[in-house]
């Protein structure tokens, strides 16, 4: 076993080090190139969030209103567990709360 050399300085001791790529360094990576090759074809993402899809602050304010209401109706009448089933029928979306009473 050779000896530890002491009183070197942090640049000196990592002078030779190289780190090696982990699983998780591997799918960063390949998550960053398909991004990029997305951008590079021209595709839009999907909004990040309800306001770049034309929900604008009074809507999403009303929204919520209607369904705080709905879920203290509902919680009055002793429902449980309570979730919502969205969809679409025509030009209409649909919100269909489904819970457990």
């Amino acid at each position: 076993m050779s000896k530890i050399p002491k009183n070197l300085t942090d640049k000196e001791m990592f002078r030779n080090w190289v780190e090696d790529t982990s699983i998780e360094d591997h799918f960063l990576s390949a998550e960053k190139r398909a991004k990029e090759e997305s951008r590079e074809r021209g595709e839009i993402e999907p909004p990040a969030d309800f306001r770049q899809a034309g929900f604008h602050p009074a809507l999403m304010q009303e929204l919520g209103k209607q369904l705080l209401q709905l879920r203290l109706q509902l919680a009055q009448k002793g429902a449980t567990h309570l979730t919502y089933q969205i969809r679409r029928d025509g030009e209409n979306i649909v919100i269909t709360p489904k819970y457990q009473a």
